[in-house]
């Protein structure tokens, strides 16, 4: 009974969790802009990030370690740093981004500038971590997260036509704006494969104290979980490729995606999208500063854990305090959050191998995981994902950047 209370709960973590700044404002604009083109690098990045969080549910609870922890000891310390910093860097841009996020869905509904909200919604996160458990944050921010559920329920009273919906599999490049095109299949790939979706799900893993006899429930989390969250990323792009492409509204706002939910919902969808907007990106922030904080305090070797005290994990917690000060600044100066976000995920994807290749090399070590090692399969859709999504950003990123001046 209780490995099915997990399961489900497990579940509904990643259908809430799934969906955030980066899904919403990467399948907005890829939507607006290209149709229905864009599925298939959600369906690409879906795949392997399916793979992922089941590789890393199956290395903590057979390892009984975390992802971080055992690369700074497998590696060591001068090896482990480089993937640290890349990752710190970007998870705490992407935490800014998210703040942003919440940040623009409550000037939605209250009119009210968005950096005025920055403060507020930083105390917000500061509190919940400071004083509630990891449970309650995990399952109350998935909960709520359902609500971005509008999503699909939008794409089911447009009535897209079917063979529309599945040419947006098909892989395909435009014959113009090749290499806007190719910055949507990165910042997508980005944001779908974000890694600290996997490492916050190991540090989880290891907060529950999950052994092997979990790994059957780790599979079903990892496959249901994903694939019902990637049904709703897509749904924001199908509904973004219907309500606002023919429009012709480019969402360089996210004030701009509301009518996506209003054209199908009315007055109540604008409600439902600031408010899907605001939770998700809520529930990716708790997530991040958690991240962040389980990295410096399990690659320092110091004590962390959600579920302990402050007091008690004093550096962890300072550690989570600093980085949402600090990403509450970045949102402070004014940067357009959306634009904020792109570039994040575009990041993203463009580190993957800093810290793709080591957990690889981790998922394959008899020391750790002994017959629970990969398999061919799972190396090889991580492998071949990580490298196609690098060598895309390492194309598509300087172009954009010098096509948007």
């Amino acid at each position: 009974m209780k490995k099915l209370l997990n399961v489900a709960l497990g579940i509904l973590t990643s259908i809430g969790g799934f969906l955030d700044a980066g899904s919403i404002a990467t399948s907005a604009q890829a939507g607006a802009e290209f149709g229905y083109s864009l599925l298939w690098p959600i369906a690409l990045g879906t795949i392997c990030v399916i793979f992922l969080i089941e590789m890393s549910g199956r290395f903590s609870a057979v390892s009984g370690s975390s992802i971080t922890s055992a690369m700074r000891k497998r590696f060591g310390f001068p090896f482990f740093v480089v993937p640290f910093a890349a990752g710190t860097l970007v998870n705490l841009l992407v935490l800014a981004s998210e703040i942003g996020g919440v940040c623009i869905a409550l000037e939605l509904v209250t009119g009210v500038a968005f950096q005025l909200w920055a403060v507020p919604v930083a105390l917000a996160l500061w509190g919940l971590l400071w004083f509630a458990t990891f449970d309650s944050i995990e399952y109350g921010s998935a909960a709520l997260g359902l609500v971005t559920l509008a999503f699909v329920v939008a794409v089911v009273l447009l009535r897209p036509e079917a063979k529309e919906l599945a040419r947006g599999f098909v892989p395909t490049l435009p014959a113009q704006e090749q290499a806007h095109y190719l910055f949507f299949v990165v910042s997508i790939l980005g944001a779908t494969i974000a890694p600290y979706l996997f490492l916050f799900y190991s540090s989880g893993v290891v907060e529950d104290k999950w052994d092997k006899s979990y790994l059957r429930a780790n599979r079903v989390i990892s496959v249901v979980g994903m694939g019902f969250g990637a049904m709703i990323s897509m749904a924001v792009l199908a509904a973004a490729a219907l309500t606002l492409k023919p429009l012709g509204i480019l969402v360089e706002q996210y004030h701009q995606a509301a009518p996506m939910l209003v054209a199908p919902m009315g007055l109540a969808g604008f409600y439902l999208f600031a408010a899907s907007l605001g939770i998700a990106c809520f529930g990716a922030a708790l997530e991040l500063s958690l991240v962040i904080g389980y990295t410096f305090a399990q690659g320092f070797g110091w004590s962390w854990g959600e579920s302990l005290e402050p007091r008690q994990a004093a550096r962890f917690s300072a550690v989570y305090t600093l980085a949402i000060v600090l990403a509450m600044l970045i949102v402070l100066s004014g940067l357009n959050p959306l634009k904020l976000t792109m570039f994040s995920m575009a990041l993203t994807a463009l580190i993957l191998p800093v810290s793709m290749v080591p957990f690889l090399v981790l998922m394959n070590d008899e020391q750790y995981l002994g017959e629970h090692r990969n398999g061919r399969l799972s190396n090889a859709v991580v492998l071949v994902t990580i490298v196609l999504a690098s060598l895309i950003a390492l194309a598509a990123i300087p172009l954009e950047i010098m096509g948007s001046k």
